[in-house]
């Protein structure tokens, strides 16, 4: 199993490398061998042949640093994510994804164009634990998270992640959290996300095992700590 870091030294708020850690320590447990990409400014990378892609959130001078290499990785991205390449986009890195972000005083910044989607900045702060809920092969999940975000996404031609049931998710408006494209998860949910999740990272692991079509029917790990976790923050959101 082959996972891409992009710009771990850039792209790190809210401890959003445990995104990795998670995905990385369930394949483990599996008895699966997992190599990490630490990919920064410069650095070659071959998406195609990457299983697993994460992409953080920075600063607004990290962002911008790293929106001009991965420009340069457009087409190459593109196609790996058209090819099924699971990618998790959180905050930030999931902005830039979109087609453009708008600040305050009317600045129009490109993004990748990669998804259907454009944020504009917020003067309020969209701050706090969420719960959404989303669907898994078919199952109606609800996932846990913390929200820190002035953006507000609004989704075109795309499909949500989910639907919020406490928060404030894309804009605080339209309840919808997140986006998804074929493999491409995208979502404000720091926590971090996966390690709160455990449904969610095993799902990401299962489509990067079918895209190069092997198994991905996954063997049962202990998950009972997680899930009393979950559903006591469940409880606390949704009384």
């Amino acid at each position: 199993m082959k996972v891409c870091h992009l710009y771990p030294d850039l792209l790190n708020l809210y401890g959003d490398r445990g995104n990795v850690m998670a995905y990385v320590r369930r394949c483990q447990w599996r008895g699966m061998e997992v190599e990490v990409y630490r990919i920064n400014l410069g650095d070659p990378v071959d998406f195609q042949e990457m299983d697993f892609l994460f992409l953080g959130g920075g600063s607004d001078r990290e962002q911008n640093l790293m929106a001009g290499d991965l420009e340069k990785r457009r087409e190459l991205l593109q196609a790996a994510v058209e090819d099924g390449l699971v990618v998790l986009a959180i905050c930030g890195g999931y902005q830039l994804l979109g087609r453009y972000y708008r600040t305050l005083e009317g600045q129009v910044i490109p993004g990748l164009g990669l998804l259907d989607f454009y944020t504009e900045a917020g003067r309020k702060r969209m701050i706090g634990n969420v719960a959404v809920e989303l669907e898994i092969e078919g199952e109606p999940v609800r996932v846990t998270g913390f929200e820190n975000h002035a953006g507000r996404t609004f989704l075109g031609q795309i499909s949500p992640l989910g639907r919020v049931l406490v928060g404030y998710g894309n804009n605080g408006e339209d309840g919808t959290e997140g986006a998804r494209y074929k493999n491409v998860f995208c979502s404000y949910l720091h926590g971090p996300l996966l390690p709160k999740n455990p449904r969610l990272v095993d799902y990401l692991i299962s489509l990067a095992l079918k895209r190069r079509g092997l198994p991905a029917e996954l063997a049962p790990l202990d998950d009972r700590l997680e899930r009393a976790a979950a559903e006591i923050m469940l409880k606390r959101l949704l009384k």
